[in-house]
This record gives structure tokens, sequence and C-alpha cells, in this order.
């Protein structure tokens, strides 16, 4: 937690500090959980006919939860492994937690994925944390304080020209029903730019372009968890988060588009 610790002092509060404590906390436990469980013979069940979970998500999930009723009891939770698929927005302040994002690369052996832990009030975020367990990256923000990976404080980059951006953009689990609508997106945005990454897990690929090693993100049909806390992160980052009409962002629409300002006004007008 040592690098977390100068960066407590950037939170304009002592309560988003508290909050942005405790999510890191959560986060890092939960990760050394799925970093000892990496390699291992894996215990696999299917939610969909593509849509995996394992043993990883079930313990990192009920570490995150017991860490964070420890550290900032009280708080609604919103947990992928334990709310289910009717969602709705949180009245008030609610966790948004993702496990372990990524989790077909977890089971493939796969080493990029990611827990994910954001603080909304409605529509609002507080706090987000997105912590890497096999490249030990922690990345986390809090409201007006600014986006930091490992301590040190991150921005989104500058490019100004598509044909010089790396993008990404992931593809849905219901993907026989979005196929169509995919293949024009990649259609549409792969000639005019420089290439595109498909990593397998949003709140990475959110969290990269929150530091700079990508220009822009896109998505469609993803849930909360994936998304609310690399939408502060990158908006913490100096970029832009929203739908692909450019209205705000809500981690409960079903799509998302996030770049640094000049990328995501270009992939606006492509998407």
């Amino acid at each position: 937690m040592n690098r977390i610790e100068t960066v407590l002092q950037n939170c304009p509060d002592k309560e988003s500090a508290t909050f942005l404590q405790a999510a890191c906390r959560a986060a890092l436990t939960a990760g050394s959980i799925i970093r000892d469980l990496y390699g291992r013979p894996h215990t696999i069940q299917m939610k969909g006919v593509i849509n995996l979970v394992t043993e990883a998500d079930v313990a990192s999930e009920t570490a995150i939860l017991a860490s964070l009723d420890e550290d900032a009891p009280g708080i609604a939770i919103m947990a992928e492994e334990s709310s289910g698929e009717h969602l709705t927005e949180p009245k008030g302040r609610s966790w948004i937690i993702d496990p372990l994002d990524g989790t077909t690369n977890f089971a493939h052996g796969f080493p990029l994925f990611a827990v994910s832990i954001a603080l909304v009030d409605q529509t609002t975020p507080l706090v987000g944390v997105i912590y890497c367990p096999m490249q030990d990256e922690l990345f986390f923000c809090c409201r007006g304080g600014g986006a930091w990976l490992n301590g040190r404080q991150i921005h989104v980059t500058e490019t100004g020209f598509l044909v010089e951006a790396l993008v990404a953009t992931g593809f849905p689990y219901d993907i026989h029903r979005y196929l169509d609508t995919v293949i024009m997106q990649l259609t549409a945005v792969l000639p005019k730019v420089r290439d595109i990454r498909r990593g397998g897990a949003a709140a990475v690929d959110l969290a990269y372009v929150a530091c700079g090693r990508l220009d822009g993100f896109w998505e469609i049909d993803l849930k909360p968890w994936g998304t609310a806390a690399g939408w502060l992160l990158i908006q913490e980052a100096g970029g832009i988060v929203t739908d692909f009409g450019g209205k705000p962002y809500s981690p409960f629409i079903p799509e998302i588009l996030a770049g640094n300002p000049t990328v995501h006004h270009l992939l606006l007008e492509l998407l």
C-alpha cells in the first residue's frame, strides 16, 4: 500500500481518501489470490456459450466484499458474480466490482486481466481502482485527485491524428447478435488508425488509455463493472468518455467511447 500513501494527500477530502484506500486494499488482496491461482488447473463453469466463470472469480469477489465490509461498511454492492443480469442504476453510493475482468484470458493462461473496483454516487464516479496482478500495476484515482499508476501520475496521450493512433476494442459475449455491428465498426476504424488491439479485458484497455499506452477505446454491450473504474480514471487523466453519440457516459448504457480529446472526437465521427 506504500505506493498510494503520497497520492492520498491529493484526494479532495478525507472521506475520498478513506474510500480510495479501501478500494486499493481490496483490489490488491484479490489480485494476490488471482495471482496465486494463475497457472493451476481451473474449475470452469459456463454463464453463457463463451462466458466463463472460474474459481478465481468467486474467490476474488469474496475477498473484495470482506475487505470493503471491513474498511467501508454500509455501502451498497454491485458485483459481477452476485448481482445477476437485471441491473439498475444505484440510488446513492454503490461499489461496482469486477473481481476478474478478462476471465477468458485467465482461464487460458493469457496474462492480461484485472480487478476493477469503483465507487459511484448515482451517476457520479467517486473512486476508481484497476489492478493488473500479473504486472503488479495498480491504477487508481479519486474524483478531483488526478489519475495514478503505482504512485506516478498518468495522463492520456496528445496524439492528434488517427493515422498515429493505437486504439483498442472488444467483442461482446453475444457476438452472433452484434456481429454485423462489430464488423461495420472495424471496417470504419481499422483503415484510419495505426492499428487496433483486442486485449480481452475492458478494464485494462481503459487503464491503458488513461496512462497513454492506447489513444482510444470503444466497445458495445459491456456491463457496469467492466467500465465504472476506468470511466473515472480516464477523466482524471485528461481524457473523454461518452457514448457513440457524444452524450455523457454511464456504465448502465450499452456502449462506450474513450480517448484523448482529439482521438475521441475523431472516433466519434466514425462510430
